[in-house]
């Protein structure tokens, strides 16, 4: 299959030149000029499987026509070795937990099979490959433990300082190896640009190979898709469901509407965000104004500028009629997410996350709306990640898993780094 360039449809690569690449050359993200749709038979064929199973189904789908189908399976079974369960939470609503993984957030899916996608692509190249990476939270964290350790590979996490949460930071900063953590004065819009310019920078891309690993990268984002089908293959069938995304820089929605697109029986799509509400802003209004980004406790979804949002205008011709036709706009503030969560422990005995709980929220009003519904939110990270804001507010004490348990003792090790992409070049010419 080929990959078209959301800045210029001319402009056409194949997987492995995708995947490596991250951005396309003219600044676009890449798209896949078909994307396939499952028969009937096969979508029956999913319930009663787990995620892994569904993955190499759908991994042949997106990728069989570039990858030997027992590498394929390979890469995809050593990549989902955990599953996405739906839990009910309320009548009709359920929460699909994504933080089953080995850094507890739904972003492990798609970067673990990158980093296998990544090392199958690159695996005869004898010099190194430099993942670059920025990250408002958990992004930092599945990315970095997802490519520790594998040859030829080194990867450069960013992050907004002062800008995730503690746990979240030691996911990252101390894995030391091929792993390097840079935390910039700035937020995560500035570690964004700053990957971009990186990518853009003829000097750097000649003395080193550059990718991302970001939801930029089609192999991260894509993989996302195997998720939704797993959640509606365990509901009934014949159930009517909507899901409830929490949105930051949009690759968990732009992956659930390829889903869509590949047959997936799916109402609609709540696109939810933060005080960041640049895209609910945009459906009300059919403007799309970029802007900085704010710091809430929400911090994944702190994001100002979305790089996948063109994606999504792409999928449906740049038209604001057609894009409202399959997302619905929410957002929250800070106070109210805390209310939120409040809420929902205190109704139903569920702990969300600041982020899950903006989806909580926006499917029970949606479903106030259209009761025939079966709502799904996402809860795209442990509640244990944000102990502090959910204990505040729950009065309780939320477990700490035992993997973030093991992370907590360990020395944070990071680069300080100014926003200016001078220091940034100097330090990646540094390592050449």
């Amino acid at each position: 299959m080929h990959y078209y360039s959301t800045s210029n449809r001319e402009l056409r690569n194949g997987l492995k030149e995708a995947v490596i690449k991250g951005l396309a050359p003219d600044r676009g993200l890449y798209m896949p000029s078909s994307i396939p749709v499952l028969s009937r038979l096969t979508l029956k064929r999913m319930h009663g499987m787990n995620l892994s199973e569904i993955a190499v189904i759908l991994s042949q789908a997106l990728f069989g026509e570039d990858i030997p189908e027992t590498d394929l399976k390979k890469i995809t079974e050593e990549a989902i070795n955990f599953d996405t369960p739906l839990v009910q939470v309320d009548e009709s609503l359920y929460a699909l937990e994504l933080f089953h993984g080995p850094t507890l957030a739904f972003k492990d899916v798609g970067a673990r099979f990158l980093a296998r996608l990544l090392g199958y692509f690159t695996r005869e190249m004898e010099e190194d490959i430099h993942v670059l990476v920025a990250t408002s939270g958990d992004t930092g964290s599945a990315v970095a433990n997802g490519f520790l350790d594998v040859d030829g590979i080194r990867v450069h996490v960013l992050y907004p300082s002062g800008g995730v949460t503690a746990l979240q930071e030691k996911q990252f900063t101390t894995l030391g190896s091929n792993i390097t953590a840079l935390e910039v004065k700035g937020s995560f819009d500035d570690c964004q640009r700053l990957v971009k310019e990186a990518f853009m920078d003829e000097e750097l891309n000649s003395r080193m190979k550059l990718t991302s690993a970001n939801s930029i990268n089609l192999a991260r984002f894509l993989p996302q898709a195997f998720y939704y089908f797993r959640a509606w293959a365990q509901l009934e069938p014949g159930t009517r469901a909507f899901f409830s995304v929490p949105s930051g820089n949009y690759g968990n929605m732009t992956a659930g509407l390829v889903a869509r697109e590949m047959g997936l029986p799916v109402d609609t799509f709540l696109s939810v965000n933060n005080l960041n509400d640049v895209v609910a802003s945009y459906l009300r209004t059919g403007s799309f104004q970029a802007r900085p980004s704010t710091p809430t406790i929400a911090n994944a979804m702190d994001v100002g500028d979305p790089s996948n949002f063109v994606r999504i205008l792409d999928l449906f011709d740049h038209k604001h009629e057609r894009v409202i036709k399959h997302l619905e706009g929410f957002s929250y503030t800070d106070q109210e997410i805390r209310g939120i969560i409040a809420e929902a422990y205190r109704k139903t005995g569920y702990i969300c996350d600041p982020h899950g709980a903006t989806a909580y929220q926006a499917a029970r009003s949606y479903r106030e709306e259209h009761p025939g519904l079966t709502g799904i939110f996402l809860e795209t990270a442990h509640p244990a990640k944000f102990r502090e804001s959910v204990e505040e507010v729950i009065a309780k004490t939320v477990e700490l898993p035992e993997r973030l348990a093991a992370f907590s003792s360990r020395e944070k090790k990071s680069v300080a780094m100014g926003p200016e992409f001078k220091a940034f070049k100097t330090y990646l010419a540094d390592q050449a």
